[in-house]
């Protein structure tokens, strides 16, 4: 059993995994979020734009 327990705490292969899928998460957070602010400022332009030609 202590064999065991050893070779499971320095088996970092799991943590590693769970890491980048965090940073990926984080990462998509970011892009839906810039995605979101853009496509709002692209409405306002195109509303601007169609008020301008009647």
């Amino acid at each position: 059993m202590p064999k065991f327990a050893s070779r499971f705490f320095k088996h970092q292969a799991g943590a590693t995994a769970i890491e980048y899928a965090l940073i990926a998460s984080l990462v998509a957070v970011v892009i839906v979020t810039s995605l979101g602010a853009l496509g709002a400022k692209l409405i306002g332009t195109y509303n601007i734009i169609t008020g301008q030609f009647p």
